[in-house]
């Protein structure tokens, strides 16, 4: 029988898939997990009966993240757990990677804050500014700031909304 390098090729790849997912069982990961990637999940607690959470959780799901929920009473011990300063208080608080959100951060901020990586706690949007994801209603839209808070508890505005067009009219 004559072996081609076709066949090497093909016997190798198989070899390294079979090893591969051997491996993973073996440390005890799903092979759903091995697809998904860690920067794209996200932690979410938030209250039971709020219906702006869930739509925010939508946001982020329709967006490519992959998002676990925790109902809690109160969100006030997880956001002091992790450091974040109650003046930038939300409904919801959510764990990215490193990264805590607060808030109704858009999806974008958030990619856009794990291909810069700052050096930073995470992002808040405080309040419930009308118009921010999750909080949609009509054509309603409040200005709002997605603010980058710093590790040394400061901020600074990361992006305003709504954004200004980069056209001249």
């Amino acid at each position: 029988m004559v072996t081609t390098n076709t066949d090497r090729a093909s016997r190798r790849s198989a070899s390294r898939l079979i090893f591969g997912l051997a491996g993973a069982a073996a440390l005890g990961q799903s092979f759903g997990a091995l697809a998904a990637s860690p920067k794209d999940r996200v932690t979410v607690w938030k209250t039971p009966n709020c219906g702006c959470c869930s739509d925010w959780v939508s946001h982020l799901r329709g967006n490519g993240f992959e998002v676990m929920t925790h109902d809690v009473k109160d969100t006030a011990p997880m956001r002091q757990k992790l450091g974040l300063a109650e003046k930038f208080g939300s409904c919801h608080t959510g764990l990215l990677g490193t990264y805590v959100l607060e808030g109704h951060v858009p999806a974008r901020e958030m990619r856009r804050l794990l291909r810069e990586k700052p050096r930073a706690l995470g992002l808040a949007v405080p309040g419930m500014p009308t118009g921010s994801p999750g909080m949609e209603m009509g054509n309603a839209r409040d200005a709002y700031d997605v603010l980058l808070v710093l590790n040394d508890r400061n901020s600074r505005i990361y992006q305003s909304y709504p954004q200004k067009s980069s056209t001249n009219s």
